[in-house]
């Protein structure tokens, strides 16, 4: 548990700022003054909101699709709580990508993801990968809490099961000294072990 005030925590202290009615096009204008060719959007979660920030997800991606043309949009979101109104609502908004990281292998879920529920993260990607002309599903997790490769490997074949399409495998590192400490740093060795299960 976060003991400070960073920007990442806040909806958990309840200090969250409200929406920014104007961030989408502040979002989409920012994209095509730098040329992206991929935007991802992401927020941290907010719990806080009836439709935990889908619907301006949803904004967001249009905004970007409008202004940039042929960019590619991927949105990482959170689980909001499994509602899958709030899925509909951004998966209809047209991203090329629907990412929601489980971020770490089961066991761990509990102690590193407060709030965050194993079996629903993988329902949320379960629920997109069913839809018809959906985005592609994405998903990824950290090393170096103390998983074992075995795990790794488990979380791998759920993915897939769930329909899972691309997955990021990467070191964590601790953001600050109130977060949980590197348990391990993971050698380019392992890496290769993951990449060729995944791929596998």
């Amino acid at each position: 548990v976060c003991t400070r005030n960073c920007q990442f925590c806040r909806v958990e202290h309840g200090q969250v700022e409200p929406l920014e009615a104007d961030e989408p096009e502040r979002v989409a204008e920012a994209a095509g003054r730098l040329g992206l060719k991929h935007v991802v959007i992401t927020s941290v979660t907010r719990d806080d909101l009836a439709d935990g920030g889908a619907g301006h997800f949803a904004r967001t991606v249009r905004a970007v699709k409008q202004r940039c043309g042929e960019v590619s949009v991927e949105v990482l979101t959170p689980d909001f709580q499994g509602q899958q109104r709030c899925l509909e609502v951004v998966c209809g908004s047209g991203p090329d990508i629907f990412n929601h990281n489980v971020e770490t292998v089961r066991r761990l879920t509990g102690q590193i993801r407060s709030g965050a529920d194993y079996e629903r993260s993988l329902g949320v990607l379960s629920y997109v990968a069913r839809r018809e002309r959906g985005p592609l599903v994405k998903s990824g997790l950290m090393v170096g809490l103390g998983e074992g490769e075995d795990e790794v490997f488990e979380v791998l074949a759920r993915l897939r099961e769930a329909g899972c399409q691309m997955v990021t495998i990467g070191q964590y590192l601790r953001p600050s000294a109130a977060h949980v400490p590197v348990a391990r740093f993971v050698c380019p060795e392992e890496f290769t072990r993951y990449s060729q299960e995944a791929k596998a």
